[in-house]
């Protein structure tokens, strides 16, 4: 047999046809115009047998720059965290990774205690209310929490900060050009949130403002100050959070936020080539009811044995699309699961070291730059992300950094034209002394 799968056969082609009602497939397609259709070979290779196949695709595959051979430093969003073994053993179970919405509980009690339990975790992080089961990744959560905002406030401008990830604000602008919002961008000020500017930019116009913590280059953004800014106005503060800083750095929702979201990536979900992650979303009990998505809460059956359902779906999300408060109707479960294993073993006390260590060598990497005569920009405390200057184009310093076996950091030249030749540096627990000291003494190098 040439194939690991069942092809379709002539015969099934005949009987497909036959029932149809039509003479040959070139009729199916009798109604698109002669004119406008392809004539001639597609330009793609000639087909090959699977060994020859698989043998091309694993030489391709060894052409990518893995995090098992090469030392990174790369962040800005996605980035290389310890991943407890058990997370992969878990996940790889067929009644996980093959479950979809589970709209049956008594049949889907282990999916649903597992996003409950996730749920009640990031609520625990954020010191938020409530929870949904996860959305598909920062940026919608971002997106879906702007829109939550508009809708709950009837108002129509969203304000947010350049520090917040710049692939975040396009996808809010793709979101709020559908539903005619304007968003206005709040400038920066030595590497955060120029608090003085956003003043000028809120009124009672304005749904909500939108801060990241810590913010895209690594900076602690003034949340409390924020905070009485966008409120003193009656607007919705929501802040965007990575949720492993919150093992050491106070929770949003203690600042007053009332909204925050963010990717779980950092926990149990590696980084690929970007993607796929999870966002989580969490608000206060007074927002329960609007939150995107889905939750699940816990019940008691009829014999008082506790039980999980979805529960506060809003039914307008699959069949009156146009009277929903959100299109998103699904998430990433699996990636959610991942999340929620890989936070329940390392617990409390484990989330909070590794959150400290984060912190510990981002600082220890940003002193030894400085005593290599690296400048380091927008100095001050950070979490595991910081700034440095450079003499030369970024995109050639991480050319010759990868010949060298290290991933270098991101090129924030790429999206604020202003920070030419400054790479933002992500040093998690992942990256040993000697790691960190040759990564400085090579950078140094080409530097000079």
């Amino acid at each position: 047999m040439k194939h690991r799968y069942l092809p379709m056969t002539e015969q099934d082609k005949k009987e497909m046809i036959d029932t149809i009602g039509v003479s040959s497939i070139d009729e199916l397609f009798s109604d698109i115009p002669e004119k406008v259709r392809f004539k001639g070979e597609l330009n793609i290779k000639a087909a090959k047998s699977e060994t020859a196949l698989m043998k091309e695709l694993y030489k391709l595959a060894d052409q990518n720059a893995d995090l098992k051979r090469n030392v990174s430093f790369l962040g800005a969003g996605i980035y290389d965290h310890y991943i407890p073994v058990i997370v992969d053993h878990v996940i790889s179970r067929s009644e996980f990774y093959t479950a979809y919405t589970p709209y049956q509980p008594e049949i889907s009690q282990g999916e649903l205690q597992a996003i409950f339990e996730f749920q009640t975790m990031i609520c625990e992080l954020t010191g938020m209310d409530v929870a949904n089961s996860s959305m598909y990744d920062g940026g919608t959560a971002l997106a879906e929490a702007a829109m939550l905002s508009a809708a709950h406030s009837k108002r129509k401008k969203i304000v947010v900060s350049k520090t917040v990830h710049p692939e975040y604000r396009e996808v809010l602008k793709t979101y709020a050009k559908g539903q005619y919002l304007e968003v206005i961008e709040a400038p920066i000020k030595a590497g955060i949130t120029d608090v003085e500017a956003l003043k000028e930019l809120i009124n009672e116009e304005v749904a909500a403002v939108i801060i990241q913590y810590p913010n895209f280059f690594g900076r602690i953004e003034p949340l409390k100050e924020v905070e009485e800014i966008i409120h003193a106005n009656q607007g919705l503060f929501v802040v965007n959070s990575n949720p492993l800083s919150l093992g050491v750095l106070t929770p949003p929702g203690k600042f007053g936020a009332d909204i925050v979201i963010g990717d779980a990536q950092p926990f149990g979900i590696p980084t690929a080539f970007g993607g796929p992650s999870c966002g989580y979303f969490a608000a206060t009990s007074k927002l329960m009811r609007k939150v995107p998505g889905r939750l699940v809460g816990q019940t008691v059956d009829d014999q008082g044995r506790r039980g999980f359902v979805l529960t506060l779906q809003a039914r307008e999300q699959h069949i009156r699309r146009e009277k929903a408060t959100s299109n998103i109707c699904s998430n990433q479960a699996l990636n959610a699961l991942a999340a929620s294993v890989a936070m329940t073993a390392l617990g409390k006390k484990g989330m909070r070291e590794m959150a400290a260590t984060n912190l510990q060598k981002a600082h220890y990497a940003k002193s030894a730059f400085k005593t290599a005569g690296v400048e380091v920009v927008f100095d001050g405390f950070s979490f595991n992300e910081f700034v440095v200057k450079l003499n030369k184009p970024i995109k050639e310093i991480n050319q010759a950094l990868l010949q060298n076996g290290m991933i270098g950091g991101y090129d924030l030249g790429r999206d604020y034209p202003e920070l030419a030749n400054h790479m933002l540096i992500a040093v998690t627990e992942q990256r040993t002394k000697e790691e960190i000291d040759t990564f400085v003494k090579e950078l140094g190098d080409l530097h000079a």
